[in-house]
């Protein structure tokens, strides 16, 4: 009996800890062993990011504390994330960022991660919640333009560099993704902000280079050989002669 209640403990999808904290200017990722997480206390400082893994659903904390310009980073994924929190205390400038990944060649973009926010007491100056959809992928490069041929030795002149092909068109962002709040009803709704709109898409790429126009091929000139004018004719006696004496 006792074994089987350990194993059962292990192969929990829900994981019990006491507390969790971030270190100030530090990124720490939850550990993707659960979808459902509970803690006792999590406190995020000043300047850190705790990144929740997209495999978890569900994240229960008794006590929630954010520092200044903290933030709870929520990886993309298909299914909503339930966000619940018996005491928040949220440092100015912090948020819970859902934002959607951005398209690459490869992939798709992704969009905001759906959340279910809970809050039952809630202590912060602004309450910011951005679910932006990710940016589209970027269109491809158009082809540089041919080079231009060289021309002829005797005739025919160099040709023009061809024209590059005109870029591919960027891609469009996604949606947005969708935030379900309950607060305390006493909390000022203008000190709530929630961005959840889709990602503008990407401009059309550059053109290509146009192709370099093709050179002129300069002709050798040969010089003709020089003839000597300075011999003059003897007789076959004289130069008989000089042959013999030489």
């Amino acid at each position: 009996m006792r074994k089987l209640m350990l194993l059962t403990a292990l192969f929990s999808p829900l994981v019990l800890a006491d507390s969790l904290s971030v270190a100030p200017h530090s990124v720490l990722r939850l550990a993707n062993k659960s979808s459902v997480v509970h803690l006792e206390r999590l406190d995020v400082a000043d300047s850190a990011t705790l990144l929740l893994p997209g495999s978890l659903v569900e994240l229960k904390v008794d006590h929630l504390s954010l520092g200044r310009d903290a933030r709870i980073a929520i990886v993309p994924a298909q299914d909503t994330l339930r966000l619940e929190a018996g005491q928040a205390q949220l440092g100015e400038g912090s948020q819970f960022a859902a934002i959607g990944a951005p398209g690459t060649y490869e992939r798709p973009a992704k969009p905001g991660r759906n959340l279910d926010l809970r809050l039952r007491q809630l202590q912060a100056s602004q309450l910011f919640i951005d679910a932006r959809g990710g940016a589209g992928a970027p269109g491809y490069v158009g082809l540089d333009g041919a080079h231009g041929k060289a021309g002829g030795c005797t005739w025919g002149s160099a040709s023009r560099g061809a024209n590059g092909d005109n870029g591919g068109n960027g891609h469009d962002g996604a949606a947005g993704g969708q935030v379900r709040l309950a607060i305390p009803a006493d909390y000022p709704a203008q000190q709530i902000k929630v961005r959840l709109e889709a990602a503008p898409p990407v401009l059309r790429v550059r053109l290509a280079r146009q192709g370099r126009a093709g050179q002129a091929k300069g002709a050798w000139y040969i010089a003709p050989k020089r003839v000597r004018t300075d011999v003059r004719a003897v007789p076959v006696s004289q130069a008989w002669r000089a042959l013999r004496v030489s």
